[in-house]
């Protein structure tokens, strides 16, 4: 797949079958259109293009941050994975979101990308305020040669879901299990070991607290996690992760830190990649060092029985 990200990277093609959306998640509603496209495109012997944008139009339009459950790099990974041709991001401005309809069409999908079809669903609108439709598009199509598709309404709602259901259910629940369903794959945070205090050495559970690479990516309710830890060469290990303040300790700064089973060496200042597998328990305060090494040793074997059953 090639990634065009920003407008110098854009390179004209006139067999472009394009879909146009944020796809933040690129969840199962989102899957459907892509392998729609994507099955319409090699039936044509053309390219299937996503445009997406960043940062998200919302957070633009709206002056405040939008949580992400994706950044655009795992946005593409997910997209090479549905067998896309093209991925394209546009770099979305105050200028850009005053762009009209139509000059989104002509300027960009016709001469910048090059269109030889856009498929939309039933109830598309593009540009500033929303103001294109299939109406438009279709007479814009006959001007300048490019025809119009609407999504079958079976495809759109086979697979029903939103980004901010998923938002949600990450935020006030923490239900990994049905995420997963949702995505038809597991949630990840991908980081940065940095220094923590070394508390959880000193009890028997060392911790590699992650730095999220992106401010903005979705970090799931506190708690304790069962996780897979994929490491830079490769390797994947079984860990278990807490999100929260480390209230034994009295602590006030939220962190995420995980424990590696089976992993001694030091990773500090290393990239890593956790992937949420189940929700063991809330975090909570206990009244002595003591109780909390009897809990995380009692969490140690209940994330070990999950994570031997996907591993």
């Amino acid at each position: 797949m090639k990634r065009e990200i920003g407008w110098n990277q854009i390179e004209k093609n006139g067999q472009s079958l394009v879909t146009v959306g944020t796809f933040d998640g690129v969840h199962l509603g989102h899957q459907s259109i892509i392998q729609y496209l994507v099955d319409r495109a090699e039936k044509q012997n053309a390219l299937s293009v996503a445009v997406s944008f960043d940062p998200h139009p919302r957070q633009v339009v709206k002056g405040s941050p939008v949580p992400l459950l994706t950044t655009i790099e795992e946005r593409a990974a997910a997209f090479e994975g549905l067998g896309l041709d093209r991925f394209i991001v546009i770099p979305f401005t105050k200028e850009f979101a005053n762009t009209s309809a139509e000059q989104f069409v002509v300027d960009i999908l016709v001469n910048r990308i090059g269109l030889k079809e856009i498929i939309i669903g039933h109830d598309h609108g593009f540009g500033k305020g929303r103001e294109g439709d299939k109406e438009l598009l279709v007479s814009l199509g006959r001007d300048y040669n490019f025809t119009v598709d609407v999504i079958p309404a079976q495809v759109l709602e086979r697979d029903v879901v939103s980004s901010t259901r998923i938002r949600t259910e990450l935020q006030e629940t923490g239900n990994v299990e049905l995420v997963t369903k949702l995505l038809r794959r597991r949630y990840s945070l991908s980081g940065r070991v940095v220094s923590g205090d070394g508390r959880g050495a000193g009890i028997g559970f060392p911790t590699a607290n992650i730095q999220v690479n992106h401010p903005q990516k979705v970090v799931p309710r506190r708690g304790v996690y069962a996780v897979l830890v994929h490491l830079l060469d490769g390797r994947v290990r079984m860990g278990m992760l807490n999100i929260g303040v480390r209230p034994t300790f009295d602590g006030h700064d939220s962190r995420i830190e995980v424990h590696i089973f089976d992993l001694e060496e030091n990773l500090y200042e290393k990239e890593i990649r956790v992937e949420f597998v189940r929700r063991i328990r809330d975090e909570k305060k206990f009244n002595s060092v003591g109780a909390l090494v009897q809990q995380l040793s009692k969490d140690k074997v209940r994330c070990r029985a999950e994570l031997e059953s996907v591993i």
